[in-house]
């Protein structure tokens, strides 16, 4: 059964940057895409970065340039680094993991707060 734990994030002001890590057990050497969602009130998630096995890496535009998403495939770890941090930053990050393009799984997200 694939597992995952998240850790990092809290709270921060303006401009400054956080780390969000998450570990996926279960996987095997099962290929995976991994990456992070965040979640506001009253709005559905949505793909802030994620990582294939190969390298290739998505942004949302809103972020790129300012975090940067990494993974470790031997350790089936995802990292996402967050800098210079914005109040519409703000949200509950999820870490997403997508085996073998078909089965799906979701961390139990971890509050980011970014003060003015």
């Amino acid at each position: 059964q694939v597992q995952l734990v998240e850790s990092g994030g809290g709270l921060v002001q303006t401009g400054g940057s956080l780390r969000l890590s998450c570990a996926a057990s279960g996987i095997g050497n099962r290929i995976a895409v991994m990456g992070w969602y965040r979640q506001v009130p009253g709005k559905q998630r949505a793909l802030v970065a994620r990582a294939t096995a190969g390298g290739n890496i998505f942004y949302d535009p809103s972020v790129k340039g300012r975090f940067t998403v990494s993974r470790d495939n031997a350790q089936n770890t995802v990292d996402l680094q967050m800098n210079n941090l914005k109040p519409e930053d703000s949200g509950v990050y999820y870490c997403n993991v997508v085996v073998s393009g078909v089965w799906e799984y979701w961390g139990q997200g971890t509050q980011v707060t970014v003060g003015q």
